[in-house]
């Protein structure tokens, strides 16, 4: 395996690289895009219409002209294409929520050493329900399943399945692309009753509320209602430990008819648990905010479905921009 070679320059680059992400992370969180718009405004209209200091917001229009998210010219600044679609609230592509969401996990990132040497987590779940955070986390999955999910389900057959369960499925983004895809299914989306109101505004914005119902419960420590021919588990391992992974595997197969597909979707890393880099990292992101989550690698997974009775077990080809992977297999 090739080692990379480092140099200073490298190394305090990765080191600093946090004054951009703070930098983003302020003008999502004063909404200075969406603000602009499609005008072009001096820093002094941005301040007023932002009601923040104009010394303040000048630098800031600054730094954002010189990372290439806006254009200045006679000292008046505008939007880019890619500010436009990407970090204005007026557009289908926003992106804002999970960018806050990654916003609200930077202190607990600055502790990564604490959590190492203590194995605990240093970010407390009173974090996790305020309301902003709840908006932020729910939001920001459900935008990246929406430009994640059509490529995702395109992979996956479910021409003879009839009823799905998404199980943890937060806002029922890929219960609906799945329905979408196939007009012969039906789903049940099973979640904690918090993410219930707007899972059931989703359904009901796609005109799918007479085929996707919601059921409120926690996988964990409740059965699972109903039975399936399909069960979809998309990022739901990566949050608890081996045995708690077991467990959800153990209850969905019960909740399968013989010949039922289980699929899970996460975050998957290679056998040697040293990349893919995003999963790698998003290992101790769970370091830092669950007792016992982590990312886990194919053989792993496998081997905790083949340890349910799930058998013809297989990786779907499936090509991610966050890295993402589908194991799939029958009951």
């Amino acid at each position: 395996m090739d080692t990379q070679e480092w140099n200073p320059g490298q190394l305090l680059e990765i080191s600093g690289n946090y004054w951009k992400s703070c930098t983003l992370h302020a003008g999502v969180k004063l909404d200075l895009f969406t603000a602009i718009g499609g005008n072009q405004l001096t820093s002094e209209e941005v301040a007023q219409k932002l009601n923040v200091d104009k010394r303040g917001v000048t630098m800031l229009l600054n730094a954002f002209s010189a990372m290439n998210l806006l254009v200045k010219k006679d000292d008046k600044y505008s939007n880019t294409p890619s500010s436009t679609s990407l970090l204005s609230k007026d557009s289908p592509q926003y992106i804002g929520y999970m960018i806050m969401h990654h916003h609200q996990m930077v202190e607990s990132w600055s502790k990564l050493d604490r959590a190492v040497k203590t194995g605990t987590p240093v970010r407390t779940r009173a974090s996790h329900s305020s309301e902003e955070w709840r908006e932020s986390f729910l939001m920001g999955m459900f935008n990246m399943a929406m430009v994640l999910a059509p490529l995702l389900i395109a992979k996956i057959d479910l021409s003879n399945r009839f009823h799905l369960l998404d199980l943890g499925g937060g806002p029922g983004t890929y219960a609906v692309h799945f329905c979408l895809k196939n007009p012969h299914l039906k789903a049940t989306v099973f979640d904690l009753p918090t993410t219930g109101s707007f899972a059931r505004k989703t359904i009901e914005k796609f005109g799918l509320s007479d085929r996707i119902d919601f059921i409120e419960g926690n996988y964990l420590k409740e059965d699972i209602e109903g039975t399936y021919d399909v069960a979809w588990l998309s990022h739901i391992f990566h949050g608890e430990g081996p045995e708690e992974c077991k467990k959800i595997i153990l209850k969905t197969v019960s909740a399968l008819e013989p010949g039922g597909m289980i699929i899970v979707h996460d975050f998957i890393l290679n056998n040697r648990m040293d990349g893919p880099l995003f999963p790698a990292l998003f290992s101790l992101n769970m370091l830092l905010g669950t007792a016992r989550g982590q990312a886990y690698s194919e053989e792993q997974i496998k081997d905790m479905l083949a340890g349910a009775g799930v058998k013809g077990i297989r990786r779907i080809p499936f090509q991610s921009p966050n890295d993402s992977g589908i194991i799939a297999g029958i009951v």
